[in-house]
């Protein structure tokens, strides 16, 4: 019960990093895939006085995936009650060019106006509708939710490394006594501090798998995949290869970081 207690404290720290850490992966994921798919929403209008082909739209910026002409048809049905075919035909040349540019993905507000100043540079475009308002509107509060969890989960990261400094600090003072004494046979610093490294070790392997099961669990959870779809968001809650070696090596490096700091720093007191 007693060791149990020793691991239990530094396993929780741990976890609540590698947790923190994995929600914000989850949550970037999220935003990205949200911005795909304003991105396939999300077009620009431009007026030209003139025919102009996909490809001349296409070339004045690279954000532009697509260009396609809209139709005058449904516009002129709403003016042309009375007026015979022939003067419709005549007036559909008369009429400026409308064009929906869907673009690669989701640009931010600075992207936005070079776009738009790209397009007004061609002589033929008159006009370009970006909806901006809306569209910083939007922009701006997925940068606030991103910014938010950062700051959240870095409050996190931060008070939980000194709980785990504080810790691992108890364990050097409930181990002096060996490591003196090992001092004393010559035994070096590495071989002193064995034991702690091997705790610190230990600790991160199994934080490590508790994470591995909650998100494994998480990510087949009905309820959250169906809170995702219902927004529209198609993403990997938790890649089982990438970001569990990722999450053992943050893990595993954070606790003999702080294990070698508080060995420096007792070799320097004594």
């Amino acid at each position: 019960m007693k060791s149990f207690k020793n691991h239990f404290s530094l396993i929780i720290a741990l976890f609540s990093i590698l947790f923190s850490i994995q929600v914000f992966i989850i949550v970037d994921r999220s935003i990205f895939s949200y911005k795909e798919n304003l991105a396939n929403n999300y077009s620009v209008i431009i007026v030209s006085q003139t025919t102009m082909q996909d490809y001349t739209i296409i070339s004045l910026n690279d954000m532009i995936d697509s260009a396609n002409e809209l139709s005058a048809d449904n516009v002129l049905k709403r003016f042309t009650a009375g007026i015979n075919k022939k003067n419709i035909e005549l007036l559909k040349l008369y009429l400026p060019k409308f064009y929906k540019l869907n673009l690669k993905y989701y640009p931010s507000s600075i992207e936005l106006e070079k776009l738009k100043s790209d397009l007004l540079r061609d002589e033929s475009i008159t006009k370009v509708e970006d909806f901006s308002r809306s569209h910083d509107t939007t922009y701006k509060l997925l940068l606030l939710f991103k910014n938010v969890v950062s700051i959240f989960a870095g409050v996190i990261f931060i008070v939980t490394v000194l709980l785990i400094f504080k810790e691992l600090k108890i364990w050097l003072y409930k181990h002096n006594e060996r490591m003196s004494i090992m001092g004393l046979f010559g035994a070096p610093t590495w071989l002193r501090s064995a034991v702690l490294f091997r705790l610190a070790l230990v600790d991160a392997f199994i934080s490590s798998a508790f994470i591995l099961l909650t998100f494994t669990y998480l990510s087949s959870s009905k309820f959250i995949l169906k809170q995702l779809d219902n927004i529209g968001i198609d993403i990997t809650i938790f890649d089982i290869m990438n970001d569990s070696l990722l999450l053992l090596s943050v893990s595993i490096g954070i606790s003999l970081f702080l294990v070698v700091l508080i060995i420096l720093g007792h070799k320097e007191e004594v």
